[in-house]
């Protein structure tokens, strides 16, 4: 996965931007100040930077333009929401603008698109026995193919790139089958059946009581 340098200065909110990302297999490190963040990109060349917009001393939008050097793709990841600010900070090279407060699998999927356009991310993956290449679209299991509807590979993804956080019935009916769909969250737990019998993944994909499910891997 990839090295992610977060450029925050309150450490509470770094911390659970580091719990969210480490779980999904992505190394961290913090940085609370603009000199701080300089120092540790060139070290560390980080693949990816969530830089804070209010930052003590020199802003965010004044970082970037000394960040823009490495190369290294950045998203901002603040509070200031209007639009203005957001125009300014793509406008500055940042590759994405997210609003405090987010949802930490937004954010997950925002990273992993700005990754991928990078050219950072691989798209392959080994989760629970099963051989996964996101870019294709194509799972395996021991060598053999695994035939997934688009469907329930859709809901596989989205607990994929979530693993280890619990996702609700409703997330997951939002995330894999639209905001637009009609269905009941039943459908969630005849596909979530299907995926545990087709992929052997009765021991890693978890019920949340009354909540719904969890895909816990180590990798």
């Amino acid at each position: 996965m990839a090295k992610i340098l977060i450029v925050e200065d309150e450490k509470s909110i770094a911390d659970l931007i580091e719990l969210n990302l480490s779980l999904t297999g992505h190394t961290c490190q913090w940085a609370p100040l603009a000199e701080d963040a300089l120092k540790q990109t060139e070290d560390w060349q980080p693949d990816l930077i969530l830089l804070d917009v209010m930052l003590p001393g020199r802003d965010g939008f004044e970082l970037i333009s000394e960040l823009n050097r490495f190369d290294i793709p950045v998203i901002f990841l603040t509070a200031r929401q209007s639009v203005v600010d957001k125009v300014q900070g793509l406008r500055l090279g940042a590759e994405d603008y997210i609003t405090k407060p987010f949802e930490p699998a937004e954010l997950l999927a925002r990273i992993e698109v700005v990754l991928r356009r990078a050219g950072k991310s691989s798209g392959k993956l080994q989760i629970c026995g099963v051989e996964i290449n996101l870019m294709e679209r194509s799972v395996s299991r021991r060598g053999q193919p695994v035939e997934l509807t688009a469907q329930e590979y859709n809901l596989m993804e989205a607990l994929v790139r979530n693993r280890n956080i619990a996702l609700s019935r409703e997330k997951l009916l939002e995330t894999a089958w639209g905001f637009d769909f009609a269905g009941e969250t039943r459908t969630v737990d005849i596909h979530i059946q299907r995926l545990r019998r087709k992929l052997d993944w009765e021991n890693c994909l978890k019920t949340v009581y009354k909540y719904g499910y969890r895909l816990e891997s180590d990798g």
